[in-house]
């Protein structure tokens, strides 16, 4: 579990640092807090570099919709885990006699509990703002999707309502993805007039 944890730790480092690269600026206190963090959650580099992310970067690489719905799951998810790690914060244990490992929380170059608890708070505090002011569309839709996970299946009176709503929700998505095809036709058609007229 702490490996899964330090594996998340480093990947929100890692994405806050691409979207620095991206134009986003993240805070000097944001990343100064990251890698004080990053000291306690120390993971050794074959676990950190094992080419297994918490997060896929896959869907990274779709539209700019799905782009964002996916990153308001990721800061969801973050804000879970940060919530987390702050209830699961070890307490230091005694060292014992022969032992030369210092307790977690006492390692050199790290903070203490209470501190690592104020720096995750800090983050928590960060992702949260975050996630609420510029990815609340994302959050209702993910709550939607969420719901459709507990519809009841062996309700008749579910049945019975969702088939009479299928005539409609048919119609809609079949409409959305005539929609994206046109598009797509579209983009392909401006591209070959730009590759056979180009602008003089």
């Amino acid at each position: 579990m702490k490996v899964a944890t330090a594996r998340a730790v480093v990947c929100l480092s890692l994405w806050l640092c691409v979207c620095q690269v991206r134009g986003f600026h993240l805070p000097k206190e944001m990343n100064k807090t990251i890698q004080n963090l990053l000291q306690h959650y120390n993971i050794p580099h074959r676990e950190r570099y094992n080419g297994k992310p918490v997060f896929s970067r896959e869907p990274l690489k779709e539209t700019l919709e799905m782009k964002r719905v996916f990153m308001g799951g990721v800061l969801e998810t973050y804000e879970k885990l940060l919530s987390h790690m702050l209830k699961n914060l070890p307490t230091p244990s005694p060292q014992t006699t022969g032992s030369r490992e210092l307790p977690v929380t006492a390692t050199p170059g790290t903070a203490g509990s209470e501190d690592v608890k104020a720096q995750l708070r800090y983050i928590l505090k960060r992702v949260q703002d975050l996630r609420k002011y510029s990815y609340q569309d994302q959050e209702k839709l993910l709550q939607g999707l969420h719901s459709l996970r507990h519809i009841q299946m062996d309700n008749h009176v579910v049945q019975s309502k969702a088939l009479w709503e299928l005539p409609w929700l048919y119609e809609e998505a079949s409409s959305l993805s005539d929609m994206q095809m046109r598009r797509r036709r579209r983009r392909r058609r401006q591209a070959r007039k730009v590759k056979i007229h180009p602008s003089a």
